[in-house]
């Protein structure tokens, strides 16, 4: 145990030294030197020219080196505070000029120093570039494989310790180290009581474990009051605070913020549509996170699946959402009928689909949207846990995994979902339960990413006229192949290698078991047979072939 708080101690230390933030109070004509990529908060001290701060005009046009501007929203912090919150990928003296209503706000100047990023690890943010708009990548050019994991109270889970995030950084350390890079979640949501007619309800086991139900919790409310009595006439400033805290944290290790503005079947207590309130809350957000390299817009999670909003109002966001995006973080929408109607509004595609037929679904997709990448964000698996929270249609571990494999070779990005994690219940440190409690099989992920780190999904397109009794993946211009294999295939055959003459190339094979990790040891083939994998019966293999 002491060993453990040590560990504990040590990671809460290291915490303190990682980037964070950059706080910085306004001194007229200053210089701030910051490194690539890192946040910046310029500071100042107004009182608000109206009775809602809120809704106050104040923002800065920074311009680059290269001669490049762009206008970035400041936002109110309480306290008579104000905050321009700034990033930079390039390099070199970038000046400032504010403008504002308020006169001790307006035309104010400065100039930021941006340095090559001390931080070796941090490649930037995530975008789509034009030589290959299939895939993400980060601004510095690395490819992006994204494998997401849904945590949609993930705000929640620290918000009332005032002293640190320490669930939330042994939860996002666990992640990580299974090879996890995106954290899909919500800005807020409530809870999941009486939703779809009372199906969702909580398992009983949680009343001995409340420590682990997130849910319903009346002090958490991005505006003042409480989700049972709102008060939409001003935004709670202490929430994003906190909401700060878990961005920051997950930047400084490198996990990306899939955040959803809004949820409609978590019982949050929204403000009306196009209200004032509504617009103060979608703007702040947006203005208050888009500096973050590490954050991708989503609009709403299943944003028309429940009958509050219709195209002509998602629309509407998305074109409010670009004119404050001045960072150029990716966006989309959680609604898959949405993206089919209006392609050209979204960044890339979000997919929802529990069919069964999944890589069909999904290649059909790769067929259709031929200059965007496709992320299903939600395929209906959801592996089992000690609580009942939410099944969706597949809870097995390893049926799960397979999942998000038949969607990586049809050419999309996936999502993993853990029914202890990614709804109202959240189970922070898993490896550290009873042992009667269910662990979920994290290291399934991390050996689907060691996979696609050693062969990257940007260098391969799927093959699916070669497909047989699993999926194929080509080399971009090379004659090597990745074969995804069931366990209940009991042979595979992949003559089309073979050359027909009686001098026949050596192909170079192996297998990679995808419970495991484990590859077999590589050998030639010097005529056509038939291939059986070392792990046929008991776990899926992938057959990495080439000549």
């Amino acid at each position: 145990m002491k060993k453990l708080n040590l560990i504990t101690i040590i990671l809460c230390f290291s915490l303190t030294l990682s980037a964070g933030i950059k706080h910085e109070k306004f001194k007229n004509k200053q210089a701030i030197n910051i490194d690539k990529w890192e946040v910046l908060d310029i500071t100042f001290k107004a009182k608000a020219s109206k009775q809602n701060p809120f809704t106050e005009q104040f923002d800065a046009v920074f311009t680059s080196p290269s001669g490049n501007k762009i206008k970035v929203p400041g936002f109110f912090n309480g306290k008579n505070e104000w905050v321009l919150r700034f990033s930079a990928k390039e390099k070199g003296a970038w000046t400032y000029k504010t403008t504002s209503a308020i006169a001790a706000l307006n035309n104010k100047v400065g100039t930021v120093e941006v340095s090559s990023n001390a931080y070796n690890n941090v490649k930037g943010a995530i975008e789509i570039p034009k030589h290959d708009s299939r895939h993400f990548y980060y601004e510095d050019g690395t490819p992006y494989s994204l494998m997401a994991f849904e945590c949609d109270w993930l705000y929640a889970l620290d918000y009332k310790n005032s002293d640190g995030l320490p669930r939330t950084t042994q939860l996002l350390n666990t992640i990580k180290e299974n090879g996890f890079n995106q954290v899909v979640m919500n800005v807020y949501t409530f809870d999941i009581n009486l939703a779809h007619n009372g199906e969702w309800t909580r398992d009983e086991k949680l009343k001995n474990h409340p420590e682990h139900d997130f849910g319903g919790d009346l002090e958490i409310f991005p505006f003042l009051g409480n989700n049972e009595e709102p008060d939409y006439s001003m935004l709670n400033v202490e929430f994003f605070k906190k909401l700060d805290r878990t961005i920051s944290l997950m930047h400084d290790k490198e996990i990306v913020s899939h955040l959803m503005i809004y949820v409609w079947n978590k019982l949050v207590n929204w403000p009306d549509m196009y209200s004032e309130a509504d617009d103060m809350y979608y703007d702040y957000v947006a203005k208050r996170y888009g500096a973050f390299p590490n954050v991708m817009w989503d609009v709403s999670k299943e944003a028309l699946f429940y009958g509050r909003a219709d195209d002509d109002y998602i629309l509407e966001r998305l074109r409010r959402l670009r004119n404050q995006n001045p960072f150029d973080r990716t966006i989309t929408v959680h609604d898959y009928g949405f993206c089919k109607r209006h392609s050209d509004e979204v960044d890339y595609i979000s997919r929802q689909t529990w069919n069964l037929a999944l890589y069909q679904d999904m290649i059909s997709d790769y067929r259709k949207f031929k200059n965007k990448p496709i992320f299903n964000i939600e395929h209906g698996g959801y592996e089992k846990s000690p609580y009942y929270v939410f099944p969706g249609s597949y809870t097995d571990a390893a049926y799960c995994l397979k999942r998000n494999y038949q969607c990586i070779f049809a050419g999309a990005y996936s999502t993993y979902y853990w029914q202890a994690a990614a709804w109202n219940v959240i189970i922070w440190n898993p490896f550290e339960q009873p042992e009667d409690f269910y662990q979920p099989k994290f290291e399934y992920f991390k050996h689907l990413t060691d996979f696609f780190t050693k062969y990257p999904i940007t260098d391969y397109e799927p093959s699916p006229h070669r497909n047989q009794s699993g999926y194929a993946m080509k080399k971009n211009g090379e004659e090597q192949y990745l074969f995804y294999v069931p366990k209940e295939t009991y042979q595979f055959r992949a003559q089309f290698m073979f050359d027909s003459e009686k001098e026949i190339k050596p192909v170079a094979f192996k297998w990679f078991n995808t419970l495991t990790g484990e590859y077999s040891k590589e050998v030639n083939a010097t005529k056509k047979q038939d291939f059986v994998s070392p792990w046929e019966g008991v776990a899926d293999a992938i057959l990495v072939m080439m000549k």
